[in-house]
């Protein structure tokens, strides 16, 4: 059934359904079926009589069904085709499930299910959803954009992926579209926005899988990775024919590579409405932790020692904000000043100033080699990251090097008589590669160490103290940015914004009393996705950003958020 087949106005929480289609037309659309859940009057009205059970069903009971379905469902895969199924036939009724069970459920829909999803997408693909670009028919972005049924107005959020580094796995061609499905899922489950006011898209320029590229099965372009000037030129395309054709909408990416990522958000993120959320996002709620950490130790951001370990782009990226978060308050005088903070550690050891192979984003980051001309190291030519602990003293720690177990004891344990209350977050997912394990980290630092983790972890249980483990998850961010954006029609995402979203959050918690996480929790994620939209709204408008700033920000968020629930039928 065509989009023109019903209207709805999307912009608000509970608008009318307005159904022009009869039949089974009704019934194939997921925004348009209830199922069992039409009334008589409904069922006549529609010409849907004989054509589902005589039975009345409410959305509640409906709910118990299909979670008896989802519990029922033996694998994690299995779990998430039933979920995308359940999409495919009611979209209401599949968003009421997961934001009653979003906490169970996020990890199906999202990641780390969803990584094995991609790897299977053209095994199991079923019904399609989202638009397919390729760099090989340039000719066709326009008009498959064209193609999905939305106008100018209708548009808040266009989620994109080129594919090249989905999660932990890497380039996966075409079946990437799956991350800018999932990601979308979360920001209607997570802050309200309506399912028909988004769109993902996978940017296909080929894959340099060479497992996919041998498989008979796989759906994508047969040729290599395309990079340089071609790769730009498509990008550009994709980008201009967006703000053309969606002048409201923002552009989330979302798991590209490293070598483009910092690249595009630096070429468009003063001229579009666009946003990065391994960058900012994974930026964002890991500064919200640092902020609720700070505090507990007693001393300002500035006065703290940082180092990253895994200084990519998700690292650079954490950098950046707490950066500019301590230009922004004051806290250091000048940028050089802000930089001395950091000492950033990647796969050939620390970023040092001679050093040919940073990128360069991550050259601001590399210290001078006579800053370290005189140490010692455990391994000549080679400065590690126990010889930067042992240096350096820092009071800060955060991994995203995906090297499992690399926050090691005797690495906690030399932090630890520096630091009192160290703040140690080992980011990397999943739980296999991340630095170190909660238990170990209270363990090493008798109960002391202030933490939060990329994977989730069980509370943990020390010195008569039960332990709850923050979860640096991006899903407390980019939903309410999103909302926020869309409420007020910002023009661009600024720097400002993503900070005041990072406040917004630590202010939810209260990391003083004694085992408290430093992050609220998923099962959270409405209330939190609400109150990041309106300080995000608020920033945008004093900084002159948003073309419809708020003059009720509560109301109008609240009013906003579209809610899982049959809404009102008019046959038309």
């Amino acid at each position: 059934m065509p989009e023109r087949d019903y209207e709805q106005d999307t912009t608000i929480g509970a608008g009318t359904l307005r159904i022009r289609a009869r039949g089974r037309a009704v019934l194939s659309n997921p925004m348009t079926n209830r199922g069992t859940a039409f009334t008589a009057e409904q069922r006549k009205a529609l010409d849907i009589d004989g054509l589902v059970p005589t039975g009345f069903t409410t959305l509640e009971n409906q709910t118990r069904r299909v979670y008896e379905q989802f519990r029922n469902t033996g694998t994690m895969l299995g779990k998430f085709l039933t979920l995308n199924a359940l999409r495919d036939r009611n979209e209401v009724l599949f968003y009421y499930l997961l934001t009653g069970h979003l906490e169970e459920m996020l990890p199906v829909i999202y990641t780390p299910t969803i990584g094995e999803a991609i790897e299977r997408f053209s095994h199991t693909y079923n019904r399609p959803r989202g638009v397919f670009l390729s760099i090989d028919q340039p000719e066709l972005v326009e008009r498959s954009l064209l193609n999905y049924g939305l106008g100018p107005d209708d548009v808040d959020l266009v989620c994109v992926t080129d594919s090249e580094g989905i999660l932990g796995i890497g380039d996966q061609g075409i079946g990437g579209i799956q991350i800018a499905i999932g990601k979308l899922s979360v920001y209607t489950a997570a802050a309200g926005i309506h399912p028909r006011r988004v769109i993902p898209v996978v940017l296909d320029v080929g894959t340099d899988n060479l497992g996919l590229l041998s498989n008979e099965m796989y759906l994508g372009e047969r040729h290599s990775r395309v990079r340089g000037e071609r790769y730009d030129e498509f990008v550009e395309l994709f980008v201009r024919t967006v703000e053309q054709q969606f002048p409201n909408a923002m552009i989330h990416w979302e798991d590209v590579g490293t070598g483009n990522a910092h690249r595009i958000l630096n070429r468009y993120r003063d001229e579009v409405c666009t946003f990065n959320d391994d960058i900012q996002g994974t930026a964002a709620v890991v500064l919200a932790a640092l902020l609720a950490a700070v505090d507990v130790t007693g001393h300002d951001l500035d006065e703290h020692r940082i180092v990253v370990f895994g200084a990519g782009s998700a690292g650079i990226g954490i950098a950046n904000l707490v950066r500019d978060t301590m230009l922004r308050t004051g806290a250091a005088e000048t940028e050089r000043e802000a930089y001395e903070r950091f000492w950033a550690i990647g796969l050939q050891g620390l970023y040092v100033d001679d050093d040919a192979t940073l990128l360069d984003f991550q050259k601001p980051y590399a210290r001078a080699r006579e800053d370290v001309a005189g140490w010692e190291l455990e391994r000549r030519g080679h400065i590690g990251l126990m010889d930067v602990v042992r240096h350096v003293k820092p009071t800060i720690l955060i991994g995203t090097s995906t090297k499992g177990g690399a926050f090691s004891r005797e690495v906690v344990e030399e932090m630890h008589r520096h630091s009192p209350r160290p703040i140690i977050f080992p980011l990397s997912n999943p739980t296999s590669r991340a630095e170190a394990t909660p238990a170990d980290l209270l363990e090493w630092t008798d109960g002391q160490a202030l933490i939060a983790t990329g994977s989730p972890f069980a509370p943990v249980d020390h010195g008569g103290v039960r332990h709850t483990i923050a979860q640096s998850n991006n899903a407390l961010i980019f939903p309410g940015l999103g909302l926020g954006v869309a409420a007020c029609r910002a023009r661009v995402v600024t720097e400002g914004m993503i900070a005041a979203a990072s406040q917004a959050l630590a202010g939810l918690v209260n990391a003083w009393r004694p085992g408290a996480p430093l992050l609220p929790g998923i099962g959270d994620l409405r209330l939190v996705s609400a109150t990041v939209a309106i300080a995000v709204a608020q920033e945008a408008a004093a900084e002159g950003v948003a073309d419809a700033p708020l003059s009720d920000p509560i109301q109008q968020v609240y009013e906003r958020m579209w809610q899982p629930r049959y809404p009102d039928i008019e046959a038309i």
